[in-house]
């Protein structure tokens, strides 16, 4: 009986020392993620984001951002017209359009292959378009969130599905 016991806390205890040690692995990985942070806000670029940040465009974009979060992290359906189909001035985000998702605007952003192109240059100013996203992301060059799309559906067809990349990420 006891060899049986034995027998049984041994894999428990080897599993909790597992468990323990890899805990203590991402500890340490967090803590180096926030000692390199601390060293980037310091930079010319981290003291130029955070000002960023704290301005009126700035805070405006983040509140966008947190609008639609949890569509993002729920990958749910967010309603979206599109407003233009030229991105800001300047933007070097490829090929995307502007569309405004409960009374903001964001760019929203593709990155197609050939054969869906032609689907998306049939997108109109004031179409009405469903849209589901992985992502959202912002930077103090755009004064808009930005929403990398991976699937649009307008009057209940799809005209773009985000095609994984081949080999992994």
């Amino acid at each position: 009986m006891k060899k049986v016991i034995y027998a049984l806390m041994l894999p428990l205890v080897v599993l909790s020392g597992l468990v323990l040690a890899n805990r203590e692995i991402k500890n340490e990985s967090t803590a180096e993620r926030k000692t390199e942070m601390k060293k980037w806000e310091v930079t010319p670029d981290g003291i130029k984001f955070k000002k960023w940040k704290a301005s009126a465009r700035g805070k405006k974009v983040l509140n966008g951002a947190a609008k639609i979060r949890n569509h993002i992290s729920a990958f749910t359906n967010m309603e979206a017209v599109v407003t233009s189909l030229t991105l800001p001035v300047g933007s070097r985000l490829g090929f995307g359009v502007m569309a405004r998702i409960n009374g903001d605007d964001y760019i929203v952003k593709f990155e197609p292959e050939k054969s869906q192109l032609e689907q998306l240059h049939s997108l109109k100013v004031n179409d009405k378009i469903i849209i589901r996203s992985h992502v959202v992301s912002y930077a103090p060059k755009y004064s808009y969130p930005i929403v990398s799309c991976d699937y649009v559906e307008r009057d209940r067809k799809v005209i773009f599905k985000r095609v994984p990349h081949k080999g992994g990420c």
